[in-house]
């Protein structure tokens, strides 16, 4: 794993985000996010991956997302969301 992504822990919900938000700019300066840790995401937490790629993209990068499990992709999946947010495979 690069030792410079930002590591995303626990849930990633309506009551987490607000939290993760507060800290975007940390979270898109790494230029990867680690969802290893991330134990379950709801449609919030897939907002805040949608909107933390927005802000890498006006920056000129991509966000690169790795670590992203199961219930996450399928999460993505059923919005249609797996070619906006491109997560890497495992």
């Amino acid at each position: 794993m690069d030792a410079t992504a930002a590591r995303l822990e626990g849930e990633l919900c309506f009551a987490t985000v607000p939290g993760w938000l507060k800290q975007a700019e940390r979270l898109v300066a790494a230029g990867t996010l680690d969802l290893s840790a991330v134990s379950r995401v709801d449609s919030a937490g897939l907002a805040l991956l949608l909107e933390l790629d927005r802000l890498s993209r006006a920056r000129g990068a991509p966000l690169k997302i790795r670590g992203a499990g199961e219930q996450v992709r399928r999460l993505a999946a059923f919005f249609g969301l797996e070619p906006i947010l491109r997560l890497e495979a495992e």
